[in-house]
This record gives C-alpha cells, structure tokens and sequence, in this order.
C-alpha cells in the first residue's frame, strides 16, 4: 500500500490556516478604534 500525504496535508493546512485566521482576529479585536481614540483625546483634553 503507498503512503498517501492528503490527508497530512490537508489537517497541516486546516491548522496553519485556523492559526493564521485567530491572529487577524486577535489584531482586530486588540486594535484601537477610530471612535475610541477621539473620545480618549476629549478626556485627556477635559483632565487638564
């Protein structure tokens, strides 16, 4: 019988790609919004 690599292939694919998908949404989530930043600048600005 011979040794057949589709389906190493195919879960070493499926994981890089679920790694590579959980580090943009982590970027997504971690990164700061426009509407955030605006209203961080307005406190800052009333603080002083």
């Amino acid at each position: 019988m011979r040794d057949s690599n589709f389906w190493y292939y195919t879960i070493m694919i499926l994981v890089i790609g679920h790694i590579i998908v959980g580090f943009v949404y982590l970027m997504i989530k971690l990164s700061p919004k426009k509407k955030d930043k605006d209203e961080n600048n307005e406190q800052k600005g009333s603080d002083l």
